[in-house]
């Protein structure tokens, strides 16, 4: 097989998946150079974005599938508060939010999984 056969799925995943989405994110920041950050669009579009981040972990987490299904419920609500809990503990760092709440889950499924 050829080099360019062995690539193509990397190429077709950054001209169809990255490229598109780095032209709007690219966008974005040139517009917003000069936004006042407390005007109300501003907040506005904060909330939006934060409020659809929410409800995609929520998604996650109540309804999860594949590997993550078989790690029970309680376990995975738990360990989204514990990264939460991190998060506001350690300075609003999202990372030991996230190590935090990846360390919890990954315990809570190794003793509890189905």
């Amino acid at each position: 097989m050829s080099a360019v056969g062995e690539l193509s799925p990397y190429l077709v995943l950054i001209l169809v998946g990255f490229l598109p989405n780095e032209i709007w994110r690219l966008l974005g920041l040139v517009l917003a150079r000069g936004l006042n950050e407390e005007s109300e669009w501003v907040v506005w579009s904060r909330a939006v974005a934060t409020a659809i981040l929410a409800g995609v972990i929520a998604k996650l987490v109540l309804f999860s599938g594949g590997a993550l299904a078989t790690i029970p419920l309680d376990v995975r609500v738990t360990a989204t508060v514990a990264g939460f809990l991190a998060y506001l503990a350690i300075k609003r760092s999202i990372f030991a939010g996230v190590l935090v709440g990846e360390a919890a889950l990954l315990i809570g499924g190794f003793f509890f999984a189905r």
